[in-house]
């Protein structure tokens, strides 16, 4: 997986190809703790970067709401916003359960083949992976990484979480929710990604 990602994945914004749309995977703005999420607060850096140095056009945050409580795909948004990034350059997709969903969903409800994804390295690592599988054209913008004792346990999820994306693989997988097609071009509104 890491040799598969070698030249997809970029650390400087100055040297990463254009895309119109960049991916940004969901995570919690809080721990469990009720302390800071720092992998949340560097993924959200890093597609404001990008979208001020003009590589992105528009974000698409695909993450997890599965109640009324928790909202990913929000919270990010509204983060998004108050660095600058305009609402209407941001489009939700609230059925990003999982990394195989949200890169699923990017093409068969946002009609996108080529983006570019917005997470920390390992992360990176495993949506280009899916991406590829899925003969999508995906390269990597590497958030900044959290240090290991902050996110062990982060990184201990990522290995049981390969081992599934391969078992997926195996059984041809499908997301969790479909839609209908939300088309993201210039001075569409925004829309919400229905679930069925």
């Amino acid at each position: 997986m890491e040799r598969n990602a070698t030249g997809k994945m970029y650390y400087r914004v100055d040297e990463i190809p254009h895309r119109k749309v960049g991916l940004l995977l969901g995570t919690s703005k809080m721990l469990a703790n009720q302390y800071e999420n720092l992998y949340f607060r560097y993924r959200i850096e890093a597609a404001v970067a990008l979208y001020k140095a003009g590589k992105i056009d528009f974000i698409l945050i695909s993450g997890d709401n599965g109640n009324d409580s928790y909202n990913e795909p929000v919270d990010m948004q509204n983060a998004l916003i108050a660095a600058g990034v305009p609402e209407s350059r941001i489009y939700l997709d609230y059925a990003g359960f999982r990394t195989f969903d949200s890169v699923f969903r990017a093409h068969y409800i946002f009609g996108q083949k080529q983006f570019t994804i917005i997470s920390q390295p390992f992360h990176n690592e495993r949506a280009i992976y899916i991406a590829q599988h899925l003969g999508l054209d995906a390269i990597g913008f590497n958030a900044r990484d959290v240090h290991s004792k902050y996110g062990f346990k982060t990184l201990l999820r990522e290995r049981f979480a390969r081992v599934n994306m391969f078992l997926d693989f195996l059984i041809s997988t499908e997301p969790k929710f479909y839609g209908d097609a939300i088309e993201i071009a210039k001075g569409k509104p925004q829309q919400k990604a229905e679930e069925k």
